[in-house]
């Protein structure tokens, strides 16, 4: 257990040491808490005409992860309390992102295929700022790892349930371990239009552990991407979350012809 807290926390930092490089301090500022990952494999060659970056596939297979969390507290890393003032409005919302597993000049990264949250003014902030693909939805969390019991609705067509064991303590990932790769990623990219932007991210490893899921309504997924229907799910971890997270400028990767 110690190598694997030390071979995740030499990621976080290596990771932390490519953000101050670039960015030298971060733009803005969060705490993504309540954190539940639902974990999908899809075969390849089905999923890779979606995805405009190159798959990074765990031992031959790809995956995608639908993730249900809360961001709070978002604010700039600049200006202080003033800038944080501004912010209020869009500081605390619910998240549910789709994402794809990559590989971005040499490092594993993660592509946002879609992303649903419950504010409005955030909806119209992240496809102008990030390139991220905001849709808005309302959306309900019931993430009650004390009592044992995890539940989400996102809209009207995604609905899922899932089991922890109370008092369960959280561990960083295993070394080496499925996990470490769908959890332990510190690159995200977008595409918008013929626009792909790319930022860096920088947090502690999360603690999480794994839990029994199940889908209970798909319908959203499977309106919005064709791939799900060949789609299973393969797991779940859930996590108390990490705070403070560190989120990078948005860079252009450049004009690409798909």
């Amino acid at each position: 257990m110690i190598a694997a807290a030390n071979r995740v926390a030499d990621l976080s930092q290596a990771a932390r040491r490519r953000f101050l490089a670039r960015e030298k301090k971060p733009l803005l500022l969060g705490d993504w808490t309540r954190a539940l990952f639902l974990h999908f494999e899809v075969p390849a060659e089905v999923l890779r005409p979606c995805v405009p970056f190159e798959l990074d596939l765990w031992q031959g297979r790809a995956l995608v992860s639908a993730v249900a969390f809360s961001m709070e507290h978002l604010r700039p890393g600049f200006g202080g309390a003033v800038a944080r003032w501004f912010f209020w409005p869009i500081a605390n919302h619910e998240f549910f992102n789709v994402r794809a597993y990559v590989r971005f000049h040499g490092h594993p990264g993660i592509f946002f295929i879609r992303e649903w949250l419950n504010n409005p003014l955030s909806v119209l902030f992240g496809p102008r700022a990030y390139g991220l693909p905001y849709r808005f939805a309302r959306i309900q969390y019931e993430h009650r790892s004390g009592a044992g019991r995890l539940s989400g609705r996102v809209g009207d067509g995604f609905a899922y349930r899932a089991q922890i064991d109370t008092g369960v303590s959280y561990d960083h990932c295993a070394g080496g371990s499925l996990d470490e790769f769908l959890l332990e990623r510190y690159t995200a990219l977008t595409r918008r239009g013929r626009r792909s932007r790319y930022f860096q991210i920088a947090h502690e490893p999360w603690q999480q552990n794994s839990v029994a899921a199940r889908i209970t309504d798909d319908k959203l997924l499977r309106r919005n991407f064709p791939w799900f229907a060949k789609a299973r799910l393969v797991g779940a971890n859930y996590s108390p979350g990490v705070q403070d997270v560190w989120m990078g400028a948005p860079r252009p990767v450049g004009l690409l012809s798909r």
